[in-house]
């Protein structure tokens, strides 16, 4: 599809040109709307505070009185790595309080889908009985879940970070920063920060009660790794709160003092932990870690998060990732039977396109939906939700969306104007799930196709590339690279830097299969850079007759055998004819 290069206007605020900021960084940071330079102080005290968040100390005070009382606490998490870190978080930091009696239990998406329900709280009960039920990453939509622990006698504290529906569960505690009437200033937390942000309350809490006398007090620093890694994997909007959260992070691990599993998942991805960025843990760690809930258990990827020596993690590390190739084989081969069934549409900007997208083909697998979804979205740039079959008649959706489309809002948009159609839904703006009678497909696509018609009714439909505009020869240096690329982090709302500009293409091979390789030509200079485009069209790669190309890259370090040298990664490219 077709794609344009948008340049941002910005103005590079005075602030930032006058506080001795880099010229490239100041353009950079104005163009994300940074208007000084105090925007972009890290530093870890100037998080929010835990007494922000509503019910924190409501839900410390909880868990004392539990840890006093030597409860049974029972962790229930989620299947993916924010859940996986969550509960990581949540386990690792009780224990160094002085739990001893905390587990873990994590749904399988196969048996019993998302989060706290009955099923779940009846399954707890077949083992030792907790006291206390902890949801990590889920709960917000819990509503008969909660009210099946409460009839059996357990109290339930839930915290979450997904947008509440029109009714709450009724918990001892909720909390979450995006539940109606809570002051916290970043909406954007994941799961995992928002556990971190109540381990935050709970040891102050401790402090005062004189907990830690004779005893040694955590550092709950030491847990900003999975902090960062949920966080990023995750993909919530990076503001300010959630960067400084991340740079935490990415400071312990390149300082060599991250968590064995963590290390170990490095190891496996082939990254360096001490020049490690935000983009390895989303692209790298994250996958890995997401795989196993996808296809098995998370509770791989959970104990490996775990383990306190690098020799216990490296086979769990090493299982992840054989989980992750696996994930790739049948993701590959879904998207193979996804674009067959595409080949029906024009999306050339000729013919009317449907403004969303709805797919379902028998024997999908349900663990690889939600990747399925977000590659055909970014392909054709529309709203698309992915079915795989379910329990009972049912289909499960993995719904994914683009700028201007609030896709939650969506899904009750059609729930409202079709009671039954949807038997239940939740998410965000730019992701959601939902279950619908397999039955109701044809009915519910085309439900779902009109709505976002209406919500998109001004929205371009077509991808946009934002670039932070053209570089000067001079600019396509290491050096420059090394400074993007540690300005960050970069991330979901805050985009790592793209520039676009014209190329004399000297040099074009397909390498590794699928990966073109170049050689360009720097505009009004003699130079050369090398460049690679991943996962091109071998349809229309290589082209010998191309003789000058339009760009939009990042500029990256590229490590080879020890050697580090400068690399355009090619985001999108287009022939430049005369």
């Amino acid at each position: 599809m077709q794609k344009s290069i948008r340049q941002r206007q910005a103005e590079v605020p005075p602030a930032l040109r006058d506080d001795g900021l880099h010229p490239l960084l100041a353009r950079v940071y104005g163009g994300r709307g940074v208007a000084s330079t105090d925007e972009l102080d890290l530093d870890f005290s100037r998080l929010a505070a835990p007494a922000q968040l509503l019910h924190a100390e409501t839900a410390a005070r909880l868990l004392a009185d539990a840890l006093t009382a030597q409860q049974y606490v029972l962790i229930v998490g989620d299947y993916d790595a924010d859940g996986a870190t969550s509960t990581a978080l949540a386990m690792t930091a009780l224990r160094e309080f002085g739990a001893q009696r905390v587990s873990y239990l994590v749904p399988n998406r196969f048996e019993y889908g998302y989060g706290l329900t009955p099923e779940i709280v009846a399954l707890a009960l077949r083992g030792e009985r907790p006291d206390l039920l902890v949801t990590v990453d889920n709960g917000i939509s819990s509503v008969e879940g909660v009210r099946a622990a409460r009839e059996a006698g357990i109290a339930t504290l839930v915290t979450d970070h997904h947008l509440p529906g029109d009714a709450l569960p009724a918990a001892d505690v909720i909390v979450n920063p995006n539940q109606p009437g809570c002051p916290f200033p970043s909406k954007n937390l994941a799961g995992v920060g928002v556990i971190f942000y109540l381990m935050l309350a709970l040891r102050a809490e401790l402090r005062a009660r004189g907990w830690f006398a004779g005893r040694t007090e955590p550092n709950l620093g030491r847990l900003t790794d999975l902090v960062a890694l949920g966080t990023v994997a995750d993909v919530v909007p990076l503001d300010r709160n959630n960067r400084i959260l991340v740079e935490a992070g990415l400071k312990r691990i390149r300082a060599g003092r991250a968590r064995p599993g963590i290390a170990a998942l490095l190891e496996v991805a082939g990254r360096q932990a001490r020049s490690v960025v935000a983009s390895d843990l989303g692209f790298a760690v994250g996958p890995r870690i997401n795989a196993a809930g996808r296809l098995e258990d998370m509770a791989v990827g959970i104990e490996c998060l775990l383990q306190p020596e690098i020799g216990a993690a490296r086979p769990l590390a090493a299982e992840l990732h054989r989980i992750n190739q696996d994930r790739r084989l049948i993701e590959r081969d879904m998207q193979d039977q996804a674009l067959r069934l595409l080949d029906e549409l024009v999306l050339d900007g000729e013919t009317k396109a449907p403004a969303a997208l709805t797919l379902y083909e028998p024997g999908w697998h349900q663990g690889v939906i939600g990747i399925l979804a977000s590659r055909i979205k970014d392909r054709l740039h529309r709203p698309t939700i992915v079915f795989a079959d379910g329990e009972g008649g049912e289909v499960k959706g993995s719904a994914r969306s683009i700028p201007g489309v609030h896709i939650r809002d969506v899904l009750d948009a059609v729930a409202t104007r079709h009671p039954g159609l949807v038997s239940k839904f939740g998410g965000h703006a730019m992701a959601a799930g939902l279950t619908i009678a397999r039955t109701d497909y044809p009915a519910f696509d085309a439900a779902f196709v009109a709505e976002v018609e209406r919500h998109a009714r001004d929205l371009e439909l077509q991808a946009v590339i934002d670039s932070d505009g053209e570089l000067a020869p001079a600019q396509f240096t290491l050096e420059t690279a090394q400074l993007l690329r540690f300005a960050g982090p970069w991330g979901q709302h805050f985009p790592e830097p793209v520039f676009d500009g014209v190329f004399t293409l000297v040099n074009q091979r397909v390498v590794g299969e699928k990966h073109l390789k170049l050689v360009l030509g720097l505009p009004g200079s003699g130079d050369i850079v090398d460049a690679i485009a991943f996962n091109v069209d071998t349809s229309v790669w290589p082209d010998e007759s191309v003789r000058s190309v339009r760009a939009a890259y990042r500029l990256d370090v590229n490590e080879f055998r020890g050697a580090r040298t400068l690399q355009l990664v090619i985001e999108y490219l287009v022939p430049q004819r005369d």
